[in-house]
């Protein structure tokens, strides 16, 4: 459906993007976000295909492998002692991932420092996992780092899924790390994604919303993905052609722009 305007954009986005890069090297920047067992890794895999996007899938084997020391794995079996180191390597770890210098003008993050604070590290602040005064570093630690280093997004992919389907696929995805993860945590995160990027009651959405319906077994998931690459690069597009920096004045894209609301299901 999408192939012919699909391959005319990426034209267009190519020579717009190379004349971006070269005054000022920011990527249009994708957050993908959504629960453990949604398919962030799945959904990017599916845009290695496009030469001009680099992918950074979230650190786990840094998180798995600090000095010889699983956090991830020490996070889960005892988070009353562990959540505090682990949240805190995530944080340097996402950070790294934010302003790693990107050779491409489209970047896709799985995650980002936004989900790290306003979904998991809320949730161990909810939950009693964390200590207030563990809550507080953290939080500051978060507020400093956005308001003094750029790790804004263009736009936020969130895979929309019911927590007992992604429950089903953590157990058979057999992450030994997460065999132990009870279906009512998956429900918790699921409500803070929710409120942050749904119904906008929790923290900042720092970026429009492009919602997909990750459900979908494999056999259909691919088409919704296809869908998802007009939108993203379109967006892109529109992005670049009202740029400010862009080095020469262009005619605006004369169909209508795609609208991206939160409460869009494809």
């Amino acid at each position: 459906m999408f192939k012919r305007p699909l391959i005319t954009l990426c034209f267009k986005a190519q020579r717009l993007f190379s004349k971006m890069s070269a005054m000022n090297g920011k990527p249009f920047t994708v957050f993908v976000e959504g629960n453990i067992g949604s398919g962030k890794t799945t959904f990017l895999e599916h845009f290695r295909q496009f030469e001009d996007i680099t992918l950074l899938t979230e650190p786990v084997e840094a998180w798995r492998n600090l000095q010889g020391w699983n956090l991830l794995d020490l996070m889960y079996k005892d988070p009353a002692k562990w959540a505090m180191a682990f949240q805190s390597y995530v944080s340097l770890t996402m950070l790294d991932m934010h302003r790693r210098p990107t050779p491409t003008p489209v970047k896709l993050m799985e995650r980002s420092l936004f989900s790290a604070r306003y979904c998991f590290v809320e949730n161990m602040m909810r939950s009693g996992t964390l200590h207030p005064a563990e809550f507080a570093v953290l939080d500051e630690w978060f507020r400093f780092i956005h308001h003094q280093i750029p790790i804004e997004a263009d736009l936020i992919v969130y895979l929309k899924t019911t927590p007992s389907i992604v429950h089903e696929r953590i157990k058979k995805r057999a992450r030994s790390e997460e065999q132990c993860v009870p279906l009512s945590y998956i429900e918790d995160l699921h409500r803070l994604h929710e409120d942050w990027l749904i119904n906008r009651t929790l923290g900042e959405c720092p970026a429009p919303v492009l919602m997909l319906d990750a459900d979908l077994d494999l056999s259909q998931i691919t088409e919704e993905y296809k869908k998802s690459e007009h939108q993203i690069l379109r967006k892109a597009v529109d992005v670049v052609m009202r740029s400010p920096n862009k080095l020469s004045p262009k005619k605006p894209i004369s169909s209508s722009p795609i609208k991206i609301v939160p409460q869009l299901r494809l």
